[in-house]
């Protein structure tokens, strides 16, 4: 990562296209998802991290604070904002290589979940995985997020679901933090019932609410709560016995809904106040018209129902045209999604969801903001944001979804600090 020092003033100059992804104070609905507010032959200009101006290379360049200011050329580029991953399980343990295998034989998700793989295989290996090695683990996936642009990203728990298990990922989170990227962290605790509980959900449910968010809430370990509703996982009534405890104590909330099935998760997030449902790969349209009518954010999470290999992706039209927040997140986990490349997700988003390549950038950024409740500082390109930017090596953005499991980012910048930029890497001509 290249540190710039105290007082620094940086000058990107002469982008294609500058996608700002500016104006409005709340997140993107409807046609308002389609506008970048692209400039052509654009500019930013840096200091101190922070974005002072921007507009037409021309008249930022000629600022009196521009013209002694470290150049970065975009010459014939794309920049924009850097994504923001609003649903990830940065903290989980080894890829899931027999799960894997499993589901190519033709296994169902709850058939490899009952044979001992899924999520407890997970459990059993963050439970045995000492913090140093976890953390280590989860730098790695934060170093792949970088070099495919991605600048902020929420992290849950969920792969420990006892008190060490749970508390040793939320300190890894807690240890990563800033370094370079912004991890927000999730309390998922009600993830699954964990094995010393089989057959005893509603105690599990009980010690979570009465004993360990409290002091993960005291301790500041988590800003959000997320509960797995879903067959399986827990009922409604225990859903909401947690979210409840959960926003009593400060918590906001999140809630992994009707992924496999019509549940009724969307309806109990809207009532519970959820800042995101997230999956909706089984939401229908009263779903959409109560999503459109709240300020429940719908993350859309198409790289699970990809690596799953299933048919049935989140009806993204559907919810967009209803007036929804439709956001998008990779979802990275060992088990349905071990990739954090957000590019794919754009890609995956066009092709199988139909949403256009303007849509997906504003879901991937902006509203990916809000659904992280951080929009006042990172999603878009605007003075007085963190410059957090991308630069893309292709003329126009609708490549970059085109260009399916390409990687095109040519430079990460996080907070004015570049931590990756292409023409530094050195190959082997031999």
């Amino acid at each position: 990562m290249r540190r710039t020092p105290d007082g620094s003033t940086i000058l990107v100059r002469g982008a294609r296209q500058l996608l700002t992804v500016r104006g409005r104070g709340g997140p993107r609905r409807g046609a308002a998802l389609r506008e970048l507010g692209v400039i052509q032959d654009g500019a930013v200009l840096i200091q101190d991290g922070i974005i002072v101006s921007l507009g037409p290379s021309r008249r930022v360049e000629n600022l009196s604070i521009a013209r002694h200011a470290d150049e970065i050329d975009a010459t014939g580029r794309v920049v924009a904002p850097g994504f923001v991953d609003s649903h990830t399980h940065l903290v989980c343990g080894p890829p899931r290589l027999l799960d894997y295998e499993m589901r190519l034989a033709g296994r169902s998700y709850h058939e490899i979940a009952e044979a001992g793989g899924g999520i407890l295989a997970s459990v059993h290996a963050v439970r045995e995985t000492p913090i140093r090695r976890l953390t280590l683990q989860a730098q790695k996936t934060l170093n792949c997020c970088i070099l495919h642009g991605t600048t902020t990203l929420e992290a849950k728990s969920g792969y420990g679901l006892d008190e060490t298990g749970e508390r040793k990922a939320l300190r890894a989170v807690q240890a990563l933090n800033g370094k370079p990227l912004d991890l927000i962290p999730t309390y998922l605790g009600a993830h699954a019932v964990p094995p010393e509980y089989a057959g005893r959900a509603d105690e599990y449910i009980h010690w979570m609410c009465s004993y360990m968010m409290p002091k993960i809430r005291r301790r500041r370990l988590a800003r959000f709560a997320d509960v797995h509703y879903e067959r399986g996982a827990f009922s409604l009534e225990q859903a909401r016995r947690y979210l409840t405890a959960a926003r009593d104590l400060g918590f906001l909330l999140k809630i992994h809904a009707q992924q496999f099935s019509h549940s009724g998760a969307v309806r109990l997030g809207v009532e519970m106040g959820a800042v995101s449902a997230d999956h909706l790969d089984y939401s229908d349209e009263e779903d959409a018209r109560l999503l459109a009518t709240s300020d429940t954010i719908a993350t859309l999470l198409p790289g699970a129902v990809f690596h799953l290999g299933l048919d049935r992706y989140p009806p993204a039209r559907a919810l967009i045209e209803a007036g929804a927040a439709v956001a998008l997140a990779s979802d990275y986990n060992p088990g349905t999604c071990p990739s954090c490349n957000m590019q794919i997700i754009l890609s995956l988003a066009c092709s199988q969801m139909r949403m256009t390549p303007a849509e997906a950038f504003s879901a991937a950024t902006i509203n990916g903001a809000h659904a992280l409740r951080c929009a006042d500082y990172v999603g878009s390109i605007e003075t007085g944001k963190q410059a957090d930017l991308v630069m893309f090596d292709v003329p126009d953005y609708r490549e970059i979804p085109y260009h399916f499991g390409v990687n095109l980012v040519a430079m990460t910048m996080k907070g004015g600090n570049i931590l990756y930029r292409k023409e530094d890497m050195t190959w082997d001509e031999d």
